[in-house]
């Protein structure tokens, strides 16, 4: 079984955005994680939440353990501060579970 996270983002400054991506991914799959799907949304139909979101992804994990580590991780947390911030207004849970491989 693996931990799987559908995250809906407020995107706001694409380059930050990407320096973001850019450095913690490498953070991400030293902890056996990676992105499942990536998907840029034009017209969101449908929403239990009032913020808004133009990114949706889906981010995989070992596990609930490993997926908090790596949210924890003070390197991953270095990267967060200094790119998430200035490129994403809000973010959306929409789903964590465990999943079949």
């Amino acid at each position: 079984m693996s931990f799987e996270r559908i995250m809906g983002l407020n995107v706001t400054n694409d380059e930050d955005y990407q320096r973001y991506r850019e450095g913690m991914i490498p953070i991400l799959e030293s902890f056996g994680g990676s992105f499942g799907y990536d998907f840029t949304i034009a017209k969101v139909l449908k929403s239990k939440t009032d913020q808004t979101i133009n990114r949706v992804f889906t981010i995989d994990f070992p596990s609930q353990e490993v997926m908090d580590r790596f949210f924890s991780d003070p390197n991953y947390l270095k990267v967060k501060d200094k790119y998430f911030s200035t490129s994403v207004s809000s973010v959306t849970l929409i789903s964590m579970h465990e999943k079949s491989t």
